[in-house]
């Protein structure tokens, strides 16, 4: 009976079903990870670049508009107790919202960031920096807070200039002005003097743009579509031109300019056009030195959002960039924005309330403070500003 021969050599051993398994496995999980890594090595450089090197010192620059001191002030010292903010110094320097534009374009080595009221000015200023550097101006932007124009007027002395012209508007304010005999010709109260009404310096400031820019608006009765044509006609600018003729615009901060009224009551101002925020954060201020005041929201109102602008300068260096961008990111959350409210600014952090019911909005309605609002003017275009600050800035030198 014949039998099979004995193999040759040793035994090769087979793989089993799981062996075969455990192999392809182990060979996905080595290119998974080999594109991890790679992946790995362009996404690390993005996520540091969100905070500038640990341990080393930055120091900033900030021009703000005053409307926001106190409450920036605030924000700085208690930036300082946070682990971004430990070897971050963050120095703030006060300027008028145009008077900051003027100062970067310059090449104010101090400033890093550019924090105007609104963006009312912006489009000028990238235009302006374009020409003189050939670059965008704007590395970052966002919003901080909004907050609406108002007038601001003494309490006693709204009553009396309602009951003679039905409301508080340009318009009025403008005959008021003109008025032959002052408050005698309004209120038969000569004691109180000519009609007194204040704005900051448009050449300046970003309320005093924004005075321009509503009075346009409250003239030709439109929300948008402000024309050049319309600017330049020769009805408003006769009508803009007696406005100003009588108007105070010597204050280039719009802080400052309501602080004096404050300080010195009645016998300096009568009315002011300043931000609801700087209203509301003087209102009691205001009511324990001269009586209380009365806030009026413009039929044609604009929205100031107080932008961060983190500058695209050859000055800056890397790390003061990506200081500024962690302080914007501090200034957006929601512990600085709750704050912001008790200085009367609506939050641009959309997860923050603002009707609540220890908010302004609610304690001082008496007083004309409200979240609702009417007929809100679009962003103007830079020719828009071009010639309204040149027809201003006419009328300064031909009186």
């Amino acid at each position: 009976m014949a039998t099979n021969p004995a193999p040759i050599g040793p035994s090769r051993p087979t793989l089993t079903p799981i062996g075969k398994l455990t192999i392809v496995l182990f060979i996905v999980a080595c290119i998974a990870g080999a594109y991890y890594w790679a992946r790995q090595r362009h996404v690390l450089p993005q996520k540091l670049a969100l905070t500038p090197t640990v341990g080393k010192d930055v120091e900033i620059g900030i021009a703000y508009g005053t409307e926001k001191q106190r409450w920036l002030q605030w924000a700085v010292e208690q930036f300082k107790s946070t682990s971004e903010g430990r070897n971050i110094h963050v120095n703030l320097i006060p300027m008028g919202s145009l008077e900051g534009a003027h100062a970067a374009l310059n090449g104010d080595q101090r400033i890093q960031v550019w924090s105007p009221a609104s963006a009312v000015y912006k489009d000028t200023f990238v235009e302006d920096w374009q020409a003189k550097y050939g670059s965008n101006p704007i590395l970052k932007e966002d919003a901080l807070a909004l907050t609406p124009m108002v007038f601001v007027m003494w309490e006693e002395r709204y009553q009396a200039f309602k009951s003679h012209y039905g409301k508080v508007d340009f318009d009025t304010i403008n005959r008021a002005l003109h008025e032959p005999g002052g408050w005698t010709a309004i209120a038969q109260h000569p004691e109180w003097g000519l009609f007194k009404f204040g704005h900051t310096n448009p050449g300046e400031s970003n309320s005093g743009i924004l005075s321009l820019l509503l009075a346009g608006h409250s003239y030709f009765k439109k929300t948008d579509d402000l024309s050049l044509a319309d600017v330049t006609n020769v009805q408003f600018q006769t009508w803009l031109n007696q406005l100003e003729s009588a108007a105070n615009s010597e204050s280039n901060s719009t802080g400052n300019l309501m602080r004096e009224m404050v300080l010195k009551g009645p016998s300096s101002y009568d009315t002011l056009l300043v931000y609801e925020s700087v209203a509301i954060d003087y209102l009691k201020n205001a009511e324990g030195r001269w009586g209380p005041i009365h806030i009026i929201y413009p039929e044609y109102n604009a929205w100031n959002d107080n932008p961060y602008y983190i500058l695209n300068a050859s000055w800056s260096s890397d790390d003061q960039r990506k200081a500024a961008q962690a302080f914007l990111d501090f200034l957006l959350s929601e512990p600085i924005q709750r704050e912001s409210i008790n200085h009367g600014f609506r939050p641009a952090n959309t997860n923050v309330p603002t009707r609540t019911p220890d908010s302004p909005w609610t304690r001082y309605q008496p007083d004309g403070i409200t979240l609702d609002l009417g007929k809100m003017c679009a962003a103007p275009k830079a020719e828009i500003v071009t010639n309204l600050l040149a027809s201003w800035q006419r009328r300064e030198t031909s009186h």
